[in-house]
């Protein structure tokens, strides 16, 4: 009888989608905590446009662009997907709860928050805890929860993370002074962490920082300042600066400066525990030794490889020195040693690439980085790359040959030709600020400019499969997500892109 209860048991469990039983399958901004990217799903073969819906209501063009950061989508283990969607011209936003399978809407979830000060449009984005709770922001710094958002009703509330009292006495003036400044992040016990920008005087005379709240509901926060090692010139955290956490969850890193909107200043570490300084290194261009820049119309998030080093992108400075590429700055993860860096760091997010994945490679890593690589028409040839390189191994800088930067293992240009006087070989741009690894596939995905969502094969080092979503447009760069049915999602031209088989 137990044998055939255990063969029962283990057909109940292969007829039931592997995803539903294992928690968030994508959690918040570049997957997970660390922002890897790297998905623990199967992607579905790009075939078709499955579905679709916006992700921006009242989108505003600079006149064929979008500047824009769109928040990333999250999904439930049960295939639930959480869309942010902005409901106005300038401001206001809202979350969709819909069907993975066939996009119908469940339900809506409502916000007050408002963005802060801002060039190109922050992005908002939620995130949802191993213990199946969804976490967004609200306004004056206050952040709102819902529990099983798989089910039409959950319990919820608001929580503040100075307290919801001293929320409450003072509201008009916290709303207008205090606005989380980054997306949401959450470690696996359930706590979150997020960045937020003090524009004057409130009550309790808040100043930048990044806050905590525990899975219990105690909150704590630090100044910018004070996790700079209280460098008095340091107040801000850098806009769109995801959080992210070291691989056992002691350590949350991000990227403090001195408030311009093309800022210099510190990755820094602090203890998730107590939010106590642990460790801060000034961010330096690899080439000229000056301040590298921090810019507010960036998206870059630090990455954290499996061997606990982290990768963080910065603007070159002098500006345009390096073709507007930036730099992937490297660092161990005490944040004491600086190593070889990539050759582009620009408003991305490196995603993290098994060695295995990539065939050819010869190398010694355990791990590889994917990135994007785009060498600008507007400054360069125009010979845009996505590319996987070897944190580990060197070689000349293609741009400035004096410098040493990571080496590249694969690249692989654009598919779509922009010539223009004098560059014929110039190609639409990757717009991606992270990108979605499909280890099972051994492939990339990512979506360009020219409208189109590609899966990079590894194996062949070709771009074997791709799906037309628009015409395509400049705009800024987006996420890219394996949703638990692997379902890809992309976002182009304000609208997000369901596609699979």
């Amino acid at each position: 009888m137990l044998a055939v209860h255990l063969r029962i048991s283990l057909a109940v469990l292969a007829l039931a989608p592997l995803a539903a039983l294992a928690g968030p399958i994508w959690s918040g901004y570049a997957h997970d905590a660390q922002h890897t990217g790297v998905s623990t799903v199967r992607s579905q073969p790009l075939q078709r446009v499955r579905w679709q819906t916006p992700v921006d209501l009242s989108p505003q063009y600079a006149g064929s662009e979008l500047l824009i950061h769109y928040g990333s989508p999250v999904v439930t283990g049960a295939n639930n997907v959480i869309v942010p969607v902005k409901t106005g011209a300038t401001d206001g936003f809202k979350l969709e709860v819909r069907k993975g399978s066939d996009g119908t809407l469940r339900y809506t979830l409502a916000t007050d928050y408002s963005l802060p000060p801002h060039n190109w449009t922050p992005s908002f984005s939620p995130v949802l805890t191993a213990k199946n709770r969804l976490y967004w922001a609200g306004a004056g710094g206050t952040v709102y929860y819902r529990d099983r958002p798989d089910a039409l009703t959950g319990a919820s509330g608001q929580i503040a993370f100075y307290g919801l009292a001293n929320y409450t006495a003072a509201k008009t003036t916290y709303n207008a002074n205090i606005k989380i400044s980054t997306p949401l992040v959450a470690d696996r016990a359930g706590n979150v962490y997020f960045g937020y920008v003090a524009l004057g005087t409130t009550p309790l005379n808040l100043k930048s920082g990044v806050a905590k709240i525990a899975a219990d509901g105690t909150v704590s926060f630090v100044t910018a300042t004070a996790a700079a090692g209280n460098d008095a010139s340091i107040n801000h955290i850098v806009m769109n600066n995801a959080p992210t956490l070291s691989n056992n969850q002691s350590k949350l890193y991000f990227a403090v400066s001195n408030g311009n909107s093309f800022g210099t200043g510190y990755l820094v570490a602090v203890d998730t525990a107590t939010l106590a300084p642990l460790a801060h290194v000034r961010l330096k261009d690899p080439k000229s030794g000056l301040d590298a820049l921090l810019p507010e119309d960036g998206s870059a998030s630090a990455t954290v490889g499996p061997d606990g080093d982290v990768y963080f992108g910065v603007l070159e400075n002098s500006f345009l020195s390096h073709n507007d590429r930036g730099w992937l700055l490297h660092f161990n993860g005490a944040l004491t040693k600086t190593k070889t860096p990539g050759s582009f760091g620009w408003d991305a997010t490196a995603s993290v690439v098994n060695a295995a994945l990539v065939p050819s490679y010869t190398g010694s890593s355990a791990y590889l980085l994917f990135t994007k690589y785009n060498n600008y028409v507007q400054f360069a040839d125009g010979v845009n790359k996505i590319a996987v390189l070897d944190p580990n191994a060197q070689m000349p800088d293609p741009v400035n040959q004096s410098t040493k930067v990571m080496k590249e293992v694969l690249t692989i240009v654009g598919a779509t030709p922009e010539p223009t006087a004098g560059k014929p070989n110039a190609v639409r741009e990757w717009c991606i600020n992270s990108a979605a690894i499909d280890p099972f596939s051994k492939s990339v995905l990512a979506n360009s400019e020219d409208g189109v969502l590609y899966r990079w094969d590894l194996t062949t080092n070709t771009l074997s499969e791709q799906v037309v979503l628009t015409a395509g447009l400049g705009e800024a760069y987006t996420p890219t997500l394996i949703g638990a049915d692997g379902t890809v999602y992309a976002i182009n031209n304000g609208t997000l892109f369901a596609v699979g088989q």
